[in-house]
Order: C-alpha cells, then sequence, then structure tokens
C-alpha cells in the first residue's frame, strides 16, 4: 500500500503506518500545505474492487465531515490515489478505551463518569446532525493522552431522515442493541444502548453478555437479564447502576429518549453522588401516584421476596397481569401487556433486594431511626398486619380496575378500524379525545400510537423526495384538535422516491452520458478504470444497468475508461552500483539498460555508476531503456615540457664580401618530432646570432632531445666549419 516517504496528492508525506483494521489501514502523516501532522485511513487493496466496501467507506466520510465538536475526530479530506481510497482524519495521539480498560481494569466511578460524559456529548452532537453511529464500543474511542476522549470511526453511521432509519447493519456483537441484533430499526436510541454497554464495562471491567460464538451473544442481548453493575462491585453508585440499567432496557422506549437526557443524569451524578436519577424507565400509569411505606414494610416486603413461595405466587401473580410495579394500560393487548411487565420484571427484578429504594420504593426517614423502628416492629405486630390488610385490599381495588379498562380497550378496538369502509366508523369515548402528532414517525410508530390513542386512521401511500420510505408525510387533522364521533384522520406515508426508467448509457462519452442521467433526474457518480477494448472516457458499464428503475434523484454510478493501462515502474537508484548490479536492478522492475557512457570522477570508484538518464524514484512505461555515466576513476596526471633556449651562433672566421648573406638553420629533434627553431638569411653585422629570446610554442611530453646547427653560402655550400655554436635547449616542465 502506501510506504514510508511518499507525498499523496501533493500534500500529505506518509511517515509511519500506526495501525490496521478489517478493511483498513492508518497511516500518520505530514500534511505540507497547514504543516500539521494527520491520519490517514486507506482501505485495504482487496476491498477497493468492491463497490459495498467504497459505499460504506465514503459514507464515513460523509457521515464524519459535517461533525466538529472536542469529542468526535475531525475529517479533514477524502480521495483517491492510484486506486486507493482513503480518509485524512485528526491525529489523536494516545490508546483505544478498550486497549485503557485493559491496561488499567475497572475504572473508578468517577473516572467512568467523566469519561462517559465526554464520550455521550459527542454522540449527541452526532445524533443532533441526523447521525447514527451504530457501532459505539471501546474499540472506537481514543483516550488522548491529555486525558481526552475523542469518538472516531463512524464507518457504518448512515444520516438519519426521520426518527428511526431501517438498517441491517450490525455494530460489534457484545455492544449491539437488540434491535440491531434482530436487524430491526435502530436509531438514536440503539447507540444509547451501546453507550450503556460501554459504561457497564468502565465500572466492572467486563462485558454483560459472553458466549460460545456471535450469535450466543446476540440472543442474549435480545433474551437475558442483565447481571447489576453492583452484584460484582458494590462500591458502584446507585445512580450510576441505574443510568446502566435504564440506557440498556430490551425495548427501546424503555430507555433514555435522547442522549441529552442521558447526559442530564450523568451531570447529576457528577454534582451529586447520591443523586436519585435513571428511575423514569420503570413502567408507569397515566397518574399512578409513588407508594410510600414505612422502613418495616419495606423490610417485610423484602424478606418476602427472599421466600421460594412469595416467588411463585408472585410469578403467578405477573401471569395474570399482577405486578409490585405499576400498570401500564396505555397498550393495544392486555396479553402484550402481561409479557412485557414479565420481560421487564425479569429484566429488572434481580435488582430490588441489592437497591429497594433504587425505583419505586424509597424511605423517608434518616437512617439514625432504623434501630428504633425495628424495636418499634416488635411491639406494634398488630398494627402491621393492619397494614398489610389494608394493602391487599388496594391490590384487589387495582385488579377490578384492572378488568374493566381491559373491557374498555377491548370495545374500543373492537370498532376501531385501520382501513376504514363506508361503514360509519365509531370511537367510544369516556372523555373528548385530541389529535395527536405522528408527522415524521415511521408508519409503524405512528399506527401504535393512533391504536393506542383510540383514533381511527387510513393509509394513503404517496411518492416523496424528502422523506424516508414508510414515514409518515402528513395528517388530515391537526395536532390537539378535538375528534368527534366518526372522526377518520388519514396519514400520507411515503413511499420513497418516484421510481423511473434508468438511461443506458454504456458505450456513450463521459460528457454525454452525463448529461443525459442528470437530465433524467438522477445523481451521477463516476469512477475510473482501465479497459483494452473501450476507449478513454467512455462508459464501460453502470448501477443500476440501463432499462431498469430507480428512485428518482437516486445516485447512478458509472465506470468511465481510462484506455488501455499503461504499466509503470518506479526506476531504481543506480548510483555507485556496477553495470552488472545496475542491469540486474533494471531488469528486477521490468526496464532496461540503455547506453553506458564513461566519464572521469574523483568522487566515485572506479566501473560504478556515476549517474543516470531517468531519476531515481521517476514512474516511467515498463521496458523503458535508462542510460547510465560509469566513472573512470581519477583523471590521471602528465608532466609536459616547455623549451626555450639560449646561447649564440658565431662566425669564427668566415669572410664575407660586401651585401653577402649566410643562412643559418637550427633543428631540435625530440623522440621522433623535428622542430626548426631559426632558418633564415643573416649578414655579416647580424653576428652573432642570439637565440635567448626564442621559446617553442609547443609543449613537449618528452626532455630528451638534440640540437644541431648549419650555415650555408648564398650559392649553398656549406660553410659551418667556419661558424661555432653556443646554443642550448632549456626544457622546464609543467604539470597537466
Amino acid at each position: 500500500m502506501f510506504e514510508q516517504g511518499m507525498i499523496i496528492q501533493n500534500r500529505y508525506e506518509i511517515i509511519e503506518e500506526v495501525g490496521s483494521g478489517g478493511m483498513s489501514v492508518v497511516y500518520k502523516a505530514k500534511c505540507h500545505v497547514l504543516n500539521r501532522y494527520v491520519a490517514i485511513k486507506v482501505m485495504k487493496p482487496e476491498f477497493s474492487d468492491d463497490t459495498t466496501f467504497v459505499n460504506k467507506f465514503r459514507i464515513e466520510a460523509q457521515s464524519a465531515a459535517g461533525l466538529s465538536h472536542p469529542n468526535i475526530v475531525n475529517v479533514y479530506d477524502v480521495g483517491e490515489e492510484n486506486g486507493f481510497y482513503y480518509i485524512v482524519m485528526e491525529l489523536v495521539e494516545g490508546i483505544t478505551l478498550k486497549e485503557y480498560i485493559q491496561q488499567n481494569g475497572r475504572l473508578p466511578y468517577q473516572t467512568a463518569l467523566d469519561f462517559m460524559i465526554q464520550i455521550a456529548s459527542g454522540i449527541e452532537a452526532a445524533h443532533e446532525h441526523h447521525t447514527i453511529h451504530r457501532d459505539i464500543k471501546p474499540q472506537n474511542i481514543i483516550v488522548s493522552k491529555n486525558g481526552t476522549l475523542k469518538v472516531t470511526d463512524f464507518g457504518i453511521a448512515k444520516a438519519a431522515t426521520s426518527n428511526t432509519v431501517a438498517s441491517s447493519a450490525m455494530g460489534s456483537v457484545h455492544y449491539i442493541s437488540p434491535e440491531q441484533a434482530r436487524g430491526g430499526y435502530s436509531d438514536e436510541r440503539s447507540d444509547i444502548y451501546s453507550l450503556g454497554i460501554t459504561l457497564y464495562e468502565m465500572l466492572t471491567g467486563r462485558v454483560p453478555f459472553e458466549g460460545e460464538n456471535n450469535v450466543a451473544v446476540a440472543l442474549m442481548h435480545i433474551q437475558s437479564a442483565m447481571i447489576p453493575p453492583r452484584e460484582y462491585y458494590p462500591d458502584i453508585p446507585v445512580g450510576m447502576q441505574n443510568i446502566v440499567l435504564k440506557a440498556t432496557q430490551k425495548k427501546p422506549e424503555r430507555r433514555y429518549l435522547t442522549t441529552n437526557a442521558m447526559l442530564s443524569d450523568l451531570r447529576k451524578l457528577s454534582i451529586d453522588p447520591n443523586a436519585i436519577v435513571g428511575i423514569s424507565s420503570m413502567p408507569t400509569t397515566n397518574n399512578a401516584q409513588t407508594i410510600k411505606i414505612s422502613q418495616d414494610e419495606l423490610n417485610m416486603i423484602n424478606r418476602s421476596a427472599q421466600d421460594d413461595s412469595y416467588m411463585n405466587n408472585n410469578a403467578a401473580n405477573q401471569a395474570s397481569g399482577i405486578s409490585m410495579f405499576p400498570i401500564d394500560h396505555s397498550l393495544n393487548e392486555q396479553e402484550e401487556t402481561d409479557q412485557e411487565m414479565m420481560s421487564f420484571y425479569n429484566d429488572d427484578q434481580s435488582d430490588q433486594d441489592d437497591d429497594d429504594d433504587e425505583y419505586m420504593f424509597y424511605d423517608d426517614d434518616d437512617d439514625e431511626d432504623e434501630d428504633e423502628d425495628e424495636t418499634e416492629n416488635k411491639d406494634d405486630s398488630d398494627e402491621k398486619i393492619e397494614k398489610i390488610i389494608t394493602i391487599s385490599a388496594i391490590v384487589v381495588t387495582v385488579i377490578i380496575a384492572i378488568g374493566i379498562i381491559v373491557a374498555i380497550v377491548s370495545i374500543a378496538r373492537s370498532v376501531r378500524k385501520k382501513e376504514p369502509t363506508t361503514t360509519e366508523t365509531t370511537i367510544e369515548e369516556t372523555e373528548a379525545i385530541r389529535m395527536i402528532n405522528v408527522v415524521g414517525l415511521s408508519e409503524e410508530s405512528a399506527v401504535e400510537k393512533l391504536d393506542a390513542a383510540g383514533i381511527a386512521y387510513e393509509i394513503k401511500r404517496v411518492y416523496s423526495d424528502k422523506m424516508e420510505s414508510g414515514t409518515v408525510i402528513s395528517q388530515s387533522i391537526e395536532e390537539d384538535a378535538e375528534l368527534k364521533e366518526g372522526d377518520v384522520v388519514t396519514l400520507e406515508v411515503s413511499k420513497g422516491m418516484e421510481e423511473i426508467d434508468v438511461p443506458d448509457v454504456v458505450g456513450k462519452s463521459l460528457e454525454d452520458a452525463r448529461k443525459e442521467l442528470e437530465n433524467a433526474g438522477f445523481v451521477v457518480e463516476e469512477e475510473k478504470e482501465y479497459d483494452d477494448e473501450v476507449s478513454e472516457n467512455y462508459i464501460i458499464s453502470q448501477s443500476p444497468e440501463g432499462g431498469k428503475t430507480a428512485a428518482k434523484g437516486a445516485t447512478i454510478e458509472i465506470v468511465v475508461s481510462r484506455g488501455k493501462e499503461v504499466k509503470v515502474a518506479k526506476v531504481p537508484d543506480l548510483k555507485k552500483k556496477t553495470v552488472s548490479e545496475a542491469e540486474a536492478a533494471l531488469t528486477e522492475v521490468k526496464l532496461t539498460l540503455g547506453n553506458v557512457s564513461q566519464e572521469y570522477s574523483d568522487s566515485v570508484k572506479e566501473g560504478t555508476v556515476i549517474s543516470q538518464s531517468i531519476a531515481a524514484g521517476t514512474e516511467v512505461k515498463e521496458e523503458t531503456a535508462i542510460d547510465i555515466v560509469i566513472s573512470k576513476g581519477k583523471k590521471p596526471t602528465s608532466t609536459a615540457y616547455r623549451v626555450s633556449f639560449r646561447g649564440s651562433i658565431n662566425n669564427n672566421g668566415y669572410s664575407f664580401e660586401e651585401g653577402q648573406l649566410v643562412k643559418i638553420s637550427l633543428v631540435l629533434k625530440v623522440g621522433s618530432a623535428t622542430y626548426t627553431i631559426v632558418d633564415d638569411y643573416y649578414d655579416e653585422a647580424e653576428l652573432p646570432l642570439s637565440v635567448s629570446d626564442i621559446t617553442l610554442d609547443d609543449l613537449l611530453m618528452e626532455k630528451n632531445g638534440s640540437l644541431t646547427y648549419s650555415v650555408k653560402d648564398e650559392s649553398g655550400n656549406d660553410v659551418t666549419g667556419q661558424f661555432s655554436s653556443s646554443v642550448q635547449a632549456v626544457f622546464t616542465a609543467v604539470e597537466q
């Protein structure tokens, strides 16, 4: 993939690899434009040809690019380099929260509280931008060196365009919500569930569910009761446990509805560790009152709860709709109510023994009165029996009330119709019913709310380019309007974008294809590939294929030809290699050795490469010839000689007649070379002839030579004997 020292987009210099995941590798790099270090996440090559993975990779960038928060890793850039897709992100020096827990064990609750406030703050910012993370886990949370926590890897996040988003994407199995495990709807509350599991692991050092395989763990999230954190470590504050249990309820509606609500409870605990938080997750009646009982009564109930026969009787009561908790009568079916109450009881009853005042029951008395109360219990047994009888009477009354309400609900449901016909729809009213607002909800949620409120409705399905399929676009009766007998609200539910025919653009030029698709109402996304048959800038393929239908405004992916693939090779560094070594290095990368020339060099060893015709690191076509220059070693030094003369030629008795001249010749022989120094006529007055001002122009490579002279009269007669010479040749060395 990327190597150390590579420059990406003329901007990012790869420093080192810092991590690797299932589908990507992360590098530390330096941005030379902004002079800062960044992290570059690069998709692994085996996924580059997989459109699904490429789209997921792009979605990560798109989801995270719009988020700016101190507790979210910032995304700076996204791009593609030689077929490698990458995302440029903020570089955070630190370790993952998972590694932090592994190194430090379970965290003190103050540390866990501080960490969770930071994590939830980042997720809240994402939710405000309609982005659901869907893979919250300690492995995707970085603990920086300065103590700041940052959420990263929005790899399967998807921008939410309504209250819920259908998704089959599953996060890590130890942290996924039950609805993700089922492959059903997931929304912000799914992230809240994962936050609760993460907090559980910080407080206990373990995850709540472990199994032999992923399927077993996923089923535990759906079916199994969670062991409360305080059963492992009683020093965990009750409020912290309350937050964990509320965030990890099996049903989304019983969790915190928003991350902001969870943050509010966390911040309350940071101010007051004894603050009462998380208790609103218990199901309540529409007008149920909290029952206050004395410590004596509370102790009696707790002792009774430990008795097997009491538990068996209580379980039977649960199946009949009787519970020690208030009952929510707004559910559609009594059977559904009983099942949900049993599920809730199984999920949460185990917490009551350790934390009696955690949810419904609480004691107004001070701790210092407990001993006195226990003494008074022994003296006032009759009074306690009387109270028990009173409570039993209240329970019987509640049972009768339940029966009446169930009957009313059953009658109302029997006359309510989901798809009204010409038959008049009636609503059994005990009081005025007002219209509720269901716009923006999924059809499933809207119908559930209307059924619970006793409101008749009909569904009209229409195309929408703004609302996701299955979402309520509008309602015919405004919110808070008083409903009369026979009123039926019409819900317009989105069918998604209108499906239209996709033009076939395969084989067309990129310009024509883009114009045709955009004019038809589609968004065009292009990729480029080499192709030996399709000309450059012409369409190889498209998805969806031409002739099929797609939603108006949908993205059509087209693959554009780059033309025939030009295979390239990177020129190796040949300097200081021998000719054979250079040739082998070139052959290895499918290049060839070109011309080999030689030069003297004082710095490069004889027989090795001084220079190459194309610089190392340059990408060229395969089989390109690379010329090299080989060193001949240091240039050898030589000594030359410059020749000068001294002395003269003298007349020793030759008698000149008036006007008579003689020809004097002076010749120097060095090796095979002959140099004429003097060759001219002279009269008597010019003698003796001095040669001291004569110097030979040529530099001689030897200094051994012979110097001869001759004298002739005008008739050509040799008269040398009548003359004498003192001339000598002087050789002076000259280094070159």
